[in-house]
């Protein structure tokens, strides 16, 4: 067996800003697996929100042993980059040696197209309320926040989409205070959730102040670890490869989430089209999928995904799985 780690950019369609910083390109690393004439390939993020880097990734994925199983892989590696790459690569190169998709591995019905949200970045309210305007077609907008002036930017995006659902992401930005205070202003604008409003790990006072729209964990959920922390003050989980570790991971934790009365969110770093193929399996029946990835780049994968009304498309197996 052998697997090797390829360090690659995608151009974005234009500069993709949220509250921690801006970006032009999706950096992301590729993992092929090979293994009696058949390769299996995966992708992932490396995020340095969670101590991760192109060089700590690739360290972590040059440690593992020969002929490396997916059940072996779950003890090895922690949930993360690393071990999403390669999860994905064994299952897609699994699904290659016996002929047969992905889905049908796993055990879980055929995956039908899911409707996925469109995400504006952060901006000037003007430039958001144009962007707005340009894809208010869309079934749902994802808004990132997380900044002072947040009211003035999503007055303006509700002005430019006055149909869209609206969804929105703080990115840890806000503080309990701020949170109480524009909650009846997101009420008021027909804001369906909001993502992430305090930061992890201070967000004990989302089990104490009222929560009059539904809440999403996203920095503060894992893996199925993290979701015992998560009771009370939460109503929604995004789960992200990235963050589970891979398919493996995600499909347990998002039926362990559900056991647990929590809504679910599949969502996903900006990568391509290879990153967005499992995660389309675990968005079936999800309340809100935010696989848009794809549609933020100039350039992609051979094979992409499809999209079309506002849905994304199952990947064909010249893709992944």
């Amino acid at each position: 067996m052998s697997l090797t780690v390829t360090a690659e950019s995608f151009r974005l369609r234009e500069v993709f800003t949220i509250s921690r910083g801006s970006r032009t390109e999706a950096k992301v690393l590729t993992v092929r697996l090979a293994r009696g004439g058949i390769t299996g390939w995966g992708e992932c993020v490396p995020y340095a929100r969670y101590g991760e880097s192109p060089a700590s990734v690739t360290a972590q994925i040059g440690r593992l042993p020969a002929g490396i199983t997916r059940e072996a892989l779950q003890d090895l590696l922690p949930p993360g980059a690393a071990r999403n790459a390669v999860d994905c690569a064994l299952w897609d190169h699994a699904a290659k040696a016996a002929g047969v998709r992905v889905w049908r591995l796993a055990g879980l019905p055929a995956p039908k197209p899911q409707t996925t949200a469109f995400t504006l970045s952060l901006d000037t309210p003007e430039n958001m309320r144009a962007a707005a305007a340009r894809h208010a077609h869309r079934p749902i907008l994802k808004i990132k926040l997380g900044t002072p002036d947040d009211m003035a930017r999503l007055e303006a995006v509700r002005a430019g989409a006055p149909k869209p659902t609206i969804i929105v992401d703080a990115n840890e930005g806000w503080s309990a205070e701020v949170y109480a205070d524009l909650a009846p202003h997101l009420l008021r604008l027909g804001v369906a959730m909001v993502e992430q409003p305090l930061p992890a790990g201070a967000d004990d006072m989302l089990a104490e102040i009222a929560r009059p729209l539904p809440v999403c964990a996203d920095e503060s959920c894992h893996d199925r670890a993290t979701l015992a922390g998560l009771k009370g003050k939460y109503d929604i989980v995004n789960i992200k490869l990235d963050k589970t570790g891979g398919l493996t991971e995600a499909l347990a934790l998002r039926d362990a989430a559900r056991a647990a009365g929590f809504g679910v969110m599949v969502g996903s770093m900006v990568g391509t089209s290879l990153a967005m193929a499992p995660a389309v399996l675990v968005a079936q029946g999800a309340l809100y999928t935010d696989l848009d990835g794809p549609l933020l780049l100039a350039e992609d994968r051979a094979n992409p995904l499809h999209y079309a009304a506002g849905m994304v498309h199952p990947p064909e197996a010249e893709l992944w799985g």
